[in-house]
Order: structure tokens, then C-alpha cells, then sequence
């Protein structure tokens, strides 16, 4: 891992120290239309995504099926359909567009996203934003309507732009 990522959290959950297994997609890399100046509105620019999900020890262990676990690749595909479909200008409201993603339809109980703009300028390699999210404790709102209205109330309408 560079020394511009985080380290890997120690995989426990805050609620019953259960373990998690990490399912990570490293360097993920897509170009979308992104960004608060003009100038980064009118053509795609590239966008670095760092993924780990972490989920209960999943079934896949003792099954040795992808059914019982995160499909990588399915997340993945996932990720392409976000940069063509997302309509936000901000890298924290796309992470959190990711972290939804991985939390809501992929069932995880944690996820770090990692969203950079590589040499974005010239003294720097990257910028970009790391954010952490949890799946919601039984006392929350765990729906995908619920989701879905916090997404809308933050300004995160879905739909192209």
C-alpha cells in the first residue's frame, strides 16, 4: 500500500468484537464527470477508487461458492455503472454513493471508500477523500427506502445529468 492510504482497519466490529473478513478492489480506476470548477464539467476525468467492504465471516469459507459472499466482480461492474450514471459534483457525496452501494446491495456490515483525482495538480500526486460508514444497527432505519431518502435529503438525486 503507498503511504497516501490509509491503513486497513483491524477487522472487529465496534458492537460484538465479531470478526470481519476484508473484501477489498485496489486501484480501481474509471473516468466520470466530476467537480465544482467549469472546467471539470465538460469532459471525464479519472477518478481512483480504493474499496474494502468487510462482511461477517462469509458462508464462502465452508462453501467455497461466490453466492455466499461479495462478488468483486459484480462490484466492480457496479463501480462503472456509478461514474456513468452519478450526479454529483463533490468526491465526498460520490464515496458516499460507493459506500451505499457496497453497504445496501451487497450486504456489507463496513466499508472505507477511497475516492482520489490523480494529478489533480501539479505538486500533488492525488486528492481525494477517505470516508468510513457502518450498515445500520437494528435501532435504525436498515431499508433501501430509508437509504434512498437520506441520499435524497443529502442532494443526491439519482439519474443522469
Amino acid at each position: 500500500m503507498s503511504a497516501l492510504r490509509p491503513p486497513l482497519p483491524r477487522p472487529w466490529t465496534d458492537d460484538d468484537r465479531e470478526p470481519l473478513d476484508l473484501i477489498f478492489i485496489d486501484g480501481f480506476v474509471g473516468e466520470t464527470v466530476i467537480g465544482i470548477h467549469d472546467a471539470e464539467l465538460h469532459r471525464p476525468q479519472p477518478l481512483t477508487i480504493d474499496l474494502c467492504v468487510g462482511v461477517p465471516r462469509p458462508r464462502a469459507c465452508d462453501t467455497d461458492c461466490i453466492v455466499d459472499t461479495i462478488d468483486y466482480a459484480a462490484l466492480r461492474a457496479r463501480l462503472h455503472r456509478l461514474l456513468a450514471e452519478h450526479s454529483v459534483r463533490l468526491l465526498e457525496a460520490f464515496a458516499e454513493q460507493v459506500a451505499q452501494i457496497a453497504l445496501v446491495e451487497f450486504h456489507a456490515h463496513w466499508v472505507r471508500v477511497r475516492v482520489a483525482k490523480p494529478h489533480k495538480f501539479d505538486d500533488a500526486a492525488a486528492v481525494g477523500v477517505v470516508i468510513e460508514r457502518r450498515r445500520a444497527t437494528s435501532d435504525e432505519p436498515a431499508s433501501r427506502a430509508a437509504t434512498t431518502l437520506r441520499l435524497i435529503g443529502a442532494g443526491m438525486v439519482p439519474g443522469k445529468r
